[in-house]
């Protein structure tokens, strides 16, 4: 087998292959004396038809699965032989004008050359975070709000009232379909409606008729209402404004788990709670600014093919996110708004995997399950989260990658300077 390679514009690589045309011939001679016992022709007995017959009938067919397979096994023993790692799906065109030897070009992309150099003068921030009793107070709060009531008031309807209406849309002076309802209830600052909507509600009381006038976005999902102007006859039936539960209340209690101890245990509980995904955050953005700093001190020539796999995943990913099933084209609209995540997706993979292989980490089975422990913790059934994980060795697998690349970041944060800078809990939390 004769192999060359060339080197294309940056990681493109061209490999050409020839496969000696007796290799295809003994192939193909084996493969037509095994079918000898088996094949079935009219006028010869099982087992008794001639080779030459056999040769006829049967040799063209042959010959092209034996080129096609050679195809694969001769790309494979030549990308070994040349010391080449293949990025992406190889683009493979064979040589028609090759009658009896097997001639063949592989285009593709191969893994860059990773060099890891740490920066001496790299400084990594690390918040200093304390959860105060105020941010409880204003935790509980939230708790409260979330798990509210609602009650009528007597007064005029403020953003996040209740109102409960009756409704009759109309366009040109006609009511459309779709556009009728009666003791709907609409919460105030919730944009469940369209734009200006419920801008024009606030300050309404019950008994009150008023007249919302809106326009409808120009996509909206009925063509028919697309882009129209719209007059909605709204009566006020109903101001509720929300009814927060005390904090001694039982069910509020149970609701958040609370069985025993009252407030104090639940203060202690919702504590424990805020530290503990304080601690989450505070790791995920120190983890997350220093490999961006190591990315930008270590440029990596990334090939296409990859970026454009990531791309797909994350589409994918979204697609099912939002209950969408099945693989779609990606856009030029979506591949751009994805390009720049999945760049760098793709070089920090390159980076991490580089320095997994020069540290020789490995992600031993203690630590594993330490991770996916601390993980279960925020669940109500740690135990079955532990099950899961371990029910399937993919999810095992990208847990182990998780405990691979916080061994990066440990040895990463070992050998560059951490700067202590004091933030509040808010600051950490509401980051973007």
């Amino acid at each position: 087998m004769q192999v060359s390679v060339t080197s294309n514009q940056g990681l493109e690589r061209k490999l050409t292959v020839e496969v000696p045309a007796d290799k295809i011939e003994q192939e193909v001679q084996q493969r037509l004396k095994g079918m000898a016992g088996r094949v079935r022709i009219d006028g010869f007995r099982p087992g008794k038809v001639p080779f030459s017959v056999i040769r006829k009938r049967f040799g063209a067919q042959v010959r092209e699965e034996v080129k096609s397979e050679l195809v694969r096994s001769s790309f494979y023993e030549a990308i070994q032989q040349e010391n080449l790692r293949p990025a992406g799906t190889p683009q493979i065109e064979t040589d028609a004008s090759a009658e009896n030897k097997l001639a063949f070009t592989a285009t593709f992309e191969v893994y860059p050359e990773v060099k890891v150099d740490v920066p001496a003068d790299l400084v990594v921030e690390k918040p200093v975070v304390e959860v105060t009793d105020a941010d409880v107070d204003r935790m509980l709060e939230k708790l409260r709000k979330q798990r509210a009531g609602w009650e009528d008031v007597d007064r005029a309807a403020a953003e996040g009232d209740q109102l409960v209406i009756d409704f009759v849309g109309k366009i040109d002076g006609e009511a459309f379909e779709g556009g009728t309802a009666e003791d709907y209830t609409l919460e105030l600052g919730s944009k469940r409606f369209i734009e200006g909507f419920e801008d024009q509600l606030i300050g309404a009381k019950a008994g009150d008729s008023k007249e919302v006038s809106v326009s409808f976005p120009e996509n909206y999902q009925s063509e028919a209402l697309a882009g129209k102007p719209a007059v909605f006859d709204v009566s006020v039936k109903a101001v509720k404004g929300p009814k927060l539960p005390e904090l001694d209340d039982p069910e509020f209690l149970q609701a958040l788990g609370t069985n025993e101890g009252g407030v104090e245990t639940l203060r202690q509980e919702v504590r424990q709670s805020m530290e503990r995904e304080l601690k989450q955050k505070i790791e995920a953005k120190v983890k997350e600014q220093l490999l961006d700093k190591m990315l930008d001190a270590n440029p990596i020539d990334l090939p296409a093919a990859l970026v454009e796999d990531e791309i797909r995943q994350m589409a994918n990913q979204a697609r099912q996110s939002m209950g969408m099933q099945g693989d779609q084209e990606v856009s030029d609209e979506i591949r751009e708004a994805l390009g720049d995540r999945a760049r760098r997706r793709v070089g920090l993979g390159l980076l991490v995997g580089e320095l997994i292989r020069e540290k020789g980490f490995k992600a031993d089975a203690e630590n594993v399950r330490t991770r996916i422990e601390e993980m279960a913790q925020s669940y109500e059934d740690p135990q079955a989260v532990l099950n899961w994980y371990y029910q399937d060795k993919s999810r095992l697998s990208g847990v182990e990658a998780l405990v691979l690349e916080d061994q990066v970041v440990d040895w990463l944060l070992s050998e560059v300077k951490t700067e202590d800078v004091t933030k509040s809990f808010d600051d950490i939390m509401e980051a973007q």
